[in-house]
């Protein structure tokens, strides 16, 4: 009977925010789903991805489209992982979202991405997966970013991610070698850039092992754009990890 009362108590002093436009959000707003972190009008207005897209690395396509196609981003290339799915595509503000949690290191909107991820979780691909027997795992960063960021934002949302749905969530994976920005290399530069780059994290004496062998592997990122560093993690999942399959799930598509 208290923790309402002590709950309104909390918001009069300090009000929920939506995570968007700052604007504060009502008292009877909802504690879970994309109500607790979004005004009515901002979630509305959410460039959530929507079929059509690309079987394989989930890219948009705005015409008619009824089947299932591979578009021409991945015509040619042998990618590592069986698909990947986003939330939303990197416009607006999510785009402005993604750029203020990486950088601007507002961790408070690791809630609301990962509350857009579990729609990611309602692909009918996934949807009739029984997730509980899958592992979430970062795309990692490099030690001497991650101690400039202070955080990895893809471990921040695999937390979240696994407290809103108990898929349990490990850093399975290292980056050994630090490499150039891709933003500026074409895909076979960006391919080569990141050959050596990743490898399986080897525990320490007092850690457990991470048992990779035949497990299912949700690689969780924040945006993805060519696919060249998931596929490359995927690959080291797959070929040193011994993982069974790996699918690709992000909260935005750039």
């Amino acid at each position: 009977m208290l923790r309402p009362a002590w709950t309104a108590v909390v918001d009069l002093f300090y009000p929920r925010l939506c995570s968007s436009c700052r604007v504060p959000l009502p008292q009877e707003a909802p504690r879970s789903g994309a109500r607790a972190w979004f005004c009515r009008g901002c979630e509305e207005s959410l460039p959530l991805l929507e079929p059509p897209y690309c079987k394989v690395c989930g890219e948009v396509y705005d015409g008619a489209f009824t089947n299932e196609f591979r578009c021409m981003n991945c015509s040619g290339r042998k990618l590592e992982f069986e698909f990947a799915v986003a939330a939303c595509r990197a416009e607006e503000a999510m785009r402005e979202m993604i750029h203020q949690f990486k950088y601007d290191r507002r961790l408070q909107l690791r809630g609301a991405l990962a509350t857009l991820l579990l729609r990611v979780l309602e692909e009918p691909r996934l949807a009739r997966e029984n997730l509980a027997d899958w592992l979430l795992v970062p795309v990692p960063l490099h030690r001497s970013r991650e101690r400039d960021r202070e955080f990895n934002q893809s471990w921040e949302l695999c937390q979240r991610l696994s407290r809103l749905t108990g898929i349990p969530a490990a850093k399975a994976l290292v980056r050994v070698r630090a490499t150039e920005a891709q933003a500026n290399l074409d895909r076979d530069e960006r391919l080569r850039n990141l050959r050596g780059a990743f490898a399986v994290r080897q525990p320490r004496r007092w850690q457990p092992k991470i048992d990779l062998q035949g497990r299912r592997i949700l690689l969780v990122d924040d945006v993805f754009t060519t696919g060249a560093t998931t596929s490359e993690c995927a690959r080291i999942l797959r070929r040193e990890g011994g993982a069974e399959k790996v699918v690709v799930i992000t909260a935005a598509r750039g």
